[in-house]
């Protein structure tokens, strides 16, 4: 997981992959642009999309956030500082369960959404 991404900084995902304080959840919106790239050949991911899933929760403590009608309904009121459909969702996604956002995509500061980087 971390080494998929080197710009995730050590003092980061450290206090993620680690701690037991503080539930952690990867989004079946993850998921869905993962499988979309993935079948485009935009991205490489060794196993099946459910072995990625199963392993974030097995391995990492994960919790798959699924996709709610309340999360819907946050989108389609969200302004439209954001342009990728995705992330949108995600920060619906974010807002909605009051949870901090691990990113450092600047649009995404924009929004109310609780974010860490």
């Amino acid at each position: 997981m971390r080494e998929n991404n080197p710009r995730l900084k050590r003092s980061l995902w450290e206090p993620i992959f680690h701690s037991k304080a503080h539930e952690i959840y990867f989004s079946l919106v993850s998921l869905w642009e993962i499988a979309i790239k993935r079948s485009m050949g935009k991205l490489r991911l060794e196993g099946t999309l459910e072995d990625f899933s199963l392993s974030l929760e097995a391995r990492h403590g994960f919790r798959l956030l699924p996709l709610e009608v309340p999360h819907l309904s946050r989108m389609e009121k969200l302004p439209r500082e954001h342009g990728d459909p995705f992330d949108r969702m995600l920060i619906a996604q974010a807002i909605e369960i009051g949870a901090t956002a691990v990113t450092n995509d600047p649009h995404w500061k924009k929004y109310q959404v609780k974010i860490r980087w």
